[in-house]
């Protein structure tokens, strides 16, 4: 794992607390649903016992080195249970969603190995804000782990400064959730396809997500996924093995402005595509799952990380297609 420099992490420190005190804390997506609740517990520390430079569960040396397979698309119900992470002082509750036998909390786990997705929420929210979404993506056969983060989650003093801290949070989610798959007696045992392993965010979750390939690059991502996100302006260096992104911006965010997407979209050197709504706004429609752009963004994301895990020739060719099939809906600006 690759640390950013002092300097750079001020320069970001400094934008963000100056745009997201503006209204990213306002911009949560209405929750369909609190989430279900589980046990669960492990030990606090920093992410997986890392310095700098050491690879965790499931890490690659070449994270893009994906050899071209077909993704499986059977439809799975949905199960949901709850994760205790800590690293440090710092409480991490995580939500995952995943592929079962039959819907329900605590469902027994569908049969065969599913990638892992790590999923993070936006300045104010909290994971079952997002549980359309999410859902969606474990019916496709992922597995989506959402820590709700210390300090920018609902009902904390939502310090946009945190943020900063969160790319460390979600490697240390991806440790333990990873670890599962050889935990004696666990649901998720012998179910998580530990090499494919992608990140996905909205908002001030989406910075968290560019984070984890800059900031604080872990190894472990195949694919990344950034909703109504961006660097605010400031200059990133992306580190590690090149690894596909999906940048999704609505024109009309008043949150996040679209250009400010657009120009993190064009600052990454990696195998890239940006989604752009036209009608769209800062994607408060997330957590309702029942408009047109919910459904674009979770029909091409699904497919996106069908692409970036599997390098499923077919889930490229459905982005495309999808993107040319209407005049006044989603365009793909696919550099894939």
């Amino acid at each position: 794992m690759r640390v950013a420099s002092r300097s750079t992490i001020l320069l970001l420190a400094t934008g963000l607390a100056a745009a997201l005190i503006a209204g990213c804390d306002a911009a949560a997506p209405a929750s369909s649903g609190q989430a279900d609740a589980a046990g669960g517990a492990s030990a606090g520390r920093s992410p997986g016992g890392r310095s700098p430079g050491a690879a965790g569960p499931g890490a690659s040396a070449d994270a893009a080195s994906v050899a071209p397979t077909t993704a499986p698309r059977r439809r799975h119900a949905v199960g949901v249970r709850q994760l205790a992470v800590d690293r440090g002082d710092r409480s991490l509750p995580t939500t995952i969603w995943y592929p079962a036998g039959r819907a329900g909390r605590d469902a027994t786990a569908a049969e065969g190995r599913f990638p892992v997705v790590l999923f993070s929420h936006g300045l104010g929210g909290e994971p079952a804000d997002y549980r359309p979404l999410l859902s969606r993506f474990a019916q496709a056969g992922f597995v989506v782990a959402a820590p709700a983060y210390p300090r920018t989650r609902r009902g904390s003093d939502r310090d946009p400064v945190d943020v900063l801290n969160q790319p460390l949070d979600a490697s240390r989610v991806l440790d333990v959730v990873l670890s599962l798959d050889n935990r004696r007696g666990d649901g998720l045992r012998g179910r998580l396809d530990t090499g494919r392993v992608a990140a996905a965010g909205h908002s001030a979750g989406g910075m968290t997500t560019i984070g984890m390939f800059t900031l604080t690059r872990d190894d472990r991502l195949r694919a990344g996924v950034v909703m109504a996100g961006g660097t605010l302006g400031i200059n990133l260096a992306y580190g590690g093995a090149a690894t596909p992104l999906l940048f999704v911006h609505g024109q009309r965010d008043q949150v996040v402005p679209y250009d400010a997407g657009r120009r993190a979209f064009q600052a990454v050197p990696w195998p890239k595509a940006m989604l752009t709504l036209p009608e769209g706004d800062h994607g408060e429609g997330l957590g309702r799952g029942a408009d047109d752009d919910f459904e674009a963004v979770a029909d091409f994301t699904v497919e996106f990380l069908r692409w970036g895990l599997y390098r499923d020739p077919s889930a490229r060719d459905n982005l495309r297609r999808a993107a040319a099939s209407g005049t006044a809906g989603p365009t793909l600006d696919d550099r894939l």
